[in-house]
């Protein structure tokens, strides 16, 4: 199983909704699948287990969720499937038919609290598909498919009610053009995957990590390595012990691990006390920050898979940094210049050369759905899709854990 989570944002770049993309293992490397396999696997929603185990807590405040469901899957128990709230959630119809049951499910399930989307809908099945069109909250506009200003002067005479979302874009002067348009809700595409306004850049301490963190030093022989590991957990906390330990030591810092080891206890308990009486902790992470910890997390999991093991806590930090230059608001060879790191995440986020970047580009690539780039790492470096399915859901949990 392939999934990931790919933000949606507003003409001001700030995150409103998600739009989950999946794709079935069995499907994707057995093109040649009997019928029987095919319906089993349409029956399925796919990604489904993600939303679960990732909570709709751990996302942006007031985001939507755009799940994708198929023509059978949309007569399963969907409540019992899915834990997200009803109020969260958006059913992306993957493909419709006009059968009189189905129109019939799809009353009942906005009966339910659930909201209704559609995507990839040629133009000529609109008359075919007004019965369906009329239930519809958002329609999902490709921009490599359809020209979406005549597409929004259809939908605004003949279905006002329906919301337009634009996805697939594929550059920034093409947002810029339609951005403004106020028929245009929400917004998707690849020239863009980490949509944080600048409000949003600031990355704020966690509440729970400071409490652990107390709990931790208060003990008269604390282990500097349970300290590293609490304080790994969080950006914010990480970039300012960081700084704090570079400026100190002088020295090249390989691990967070190492940076505890090279301040020492007395030292370390200090800086901690310090921190805490500061008033800087928010009470939910911005976007930039799950996509700094997801990153680092989903990262140092994969350090095995890429015959890297040795290297999980550098490859932790890789990904925990490659949003650096957004956080910092400037360019990342700036940004980096404010933290002494190892040459090989240098190499990686600035030159985007060395071994952890081509673990950091799959990362990339996996987070945006690029699901022909990732199967093409899978042949070429002999990985398991489930392994990789694995390894992201742990990364799931634990940042679940730390947000919950």
């Amino acid at each position: 199983m392939l999934v990931s989570l790919v933000p949606m944002f507003d003409k001001d770049m700030k995150v409103s909704a998600y739009s989950l993309l999946a794709q079935n293992d069995n499907y994707l490397l057995n093109p040649t699948l009997t019928g029987i396999e095919r319906h089993a696997v349409a029956a399925k929603i796919n990604g489904v287990d993600v939303l679960n185990e990732m909570g709709v807590e751990t996302l942006s405040p007031g985001t939507d969720i755009f799940l994708p469901v198929s023509k059978i899957a949309i007569f399963t128990d969907i409540p019992s499937i899915c834990k997200v709230p009803h109020e969260r959630l958006i059913l992306l119809l993957e493909d419709i038919n006009a059968e009189e049951s189905y129109i019939k499910r799809l009353i009942e399930l906005k009966s339910m609290g659930y909201r209704l989307a559609l995507k990839n809908l040629p133009v000529t099945s609109y008359v075919e598909h007004a019965a369906i069109i009329k239930l519809i909250d958002y329609i999902m506009l490709d921009s490599t498919e359809v020209e979406v200003t005549k597409a929004k002067i259809f939908f605004t005479k003949a279905y006002p009610h329906v919301k337009l979302c634009v996805s697939a874009i594929v550059s920034q002067e093409y947002f810029d053009a339609i951005k403004d348009d106020p028929e245009f809700l929400w917004f998707e595409g690849p020239f863009y995957r980490v949509p944080v306004t600048k409000g949003q850049s600031e990355v704020a301490p966690l509440k729970a990590t400071y409490l652990q963190l107390l709990n931790v030093v208060n003990d008269a022989d604390f282990e500097l390595t349970d300290v590293a590991d609490v304080i790994s957990r969080d950006t914010a906390l990480t970039l300012s012990f960081l700084k704090m330990v570079g400026a100190v030591a002088g020295a090249e810092i390989t691990s967070i691990r190492q940076a505890a080891a090279m301040l020492g206890q007395v030292e370390l308990k200090k800086w901690i006390n310090a921190v805490v009486t500061k008033e800087l902790c928010a009470d939910r992470p911005s976007e930039v920050m799950r996509i700094s910890l997801l990153r680092a997390k989903f990262a140092e999991q994969l350090a095995v898979l890429f015959e890297m093991g040795m290297s999980g806590q550098e490859l932790f930090l890789t990904g925990l940094f490659s949003v650096l230059d957004i956080i910092l608001e400037c360019p990342m060879q700036e940004a980096l210049s404010k933290i002494k790191v190892s040459k090989d995440i240098r190499d990686a986020l600035i030159e985007h050369k060395g071994k952890f970047a081509k673990v950091l580009d799959f990362v990339v690539q996996y987070e945006a759905a690029n699901w022909q780039e990732v199967s093409r790492v899978f042949i070429v470096d002999n990985i398991e899709m489930d392994d990789v399915y694995n390894a992201y859901i742990s990364a799931i949990k634990w940042y679940h854990q730390l947000i919950g």
